[in-house]
């Protein structure tokens, strides 16, 4: 493989397809999980490990996987910002750490497992506005598929009774989100946050786990 991505990777049912269709396209894996805790489980960490070993054995590609914490960045979001915009605010310093990751680890992009429309913070116009903070390109294989696509794949290779799995969601997610976010209100936003400080101790505190 000659060139490297980062692969962000959840407990859910997208970003292991994903993964799984950049790394056969010939991006070599460093996968991603942010870690909410408290906001989520211990059982999320567990998922987006077991679903990133299921890649590696189904690709028969290794790759590390990183853990960055994120619990402590979010409860800042929901205790200081519009409650509106914190999946906004949260996906933002998401792929500023991302990014700052891909540059250590020699990755020329960022992959996602993000379809159009899933969620609010999914909307054309506000992933626009997410990946605006970031100059690396971002690659969304499953951009126009719908869940059933997703599914089909997810089942072919063995990813999908892990993601299906009953876990806690995030309870940080926004109250009544914006679909249609500004660029100034999340700017504002992001005033109140020490956001250069959140990026660099959360990729100061990430730790990595070898994936066989």
């Amino acid at each position: 493989m000659s060139e490297k991505a980062v692969y962000l990777i959840s407990g859910g049912m997208d970003s292991p397809v994903a993964a799984y269709l950049g790394v056969m396209r010939g991006w070599a894996p460093v996968y991603v999980y942010f870690d909410n805790r408290p906001f989520s489980g211990e059982m999320e960490l567990e998922k987006a490990t077991a679903l990133a070993k299921r890649v590696v054995e189904v690709t028969g590609v290794r790759g590390e996987m990183v853990v960055v914490p994120h619990g402590r960045d979010l409860d800042l979001i929901v205790n200081r910002c519009r409650r509106n915009l914190s999946c906004l605010l949260c996906k933002r310093l998401m792929y500023r750490k991302a990014e700052a990751l891909a540059k250590a680890h020699g990755c020329r992009a960022i992959v996602t497992g993000e379809i159009v429309g899933e969620q609010a913070s999914q909307t054309m116009h506000n992933l626009i506005l997410n990946t605006a903070v970031v100059a690396m390109p971002i690659v969304r294989p499953l951009l126009g598929l719908n869940k059933t696509e997703v599914e089909a794949i997810a089942k072919r290779i063995g990813s999908y009774g892990i993601s299906a799995m009953k876990s806690e969601g995030c309870s940080a997610a926004a109250v009544k989100a914006r679909t249609l976010a500004k660029k100034a209100e999340i700017e504002g936003e992001e005033g109140i946050l020490p956001i250069a400080d959140l990026v660099e101790s959360g990729i100061r505190e990430a730790r990595s786990i070898r994936l066989p």
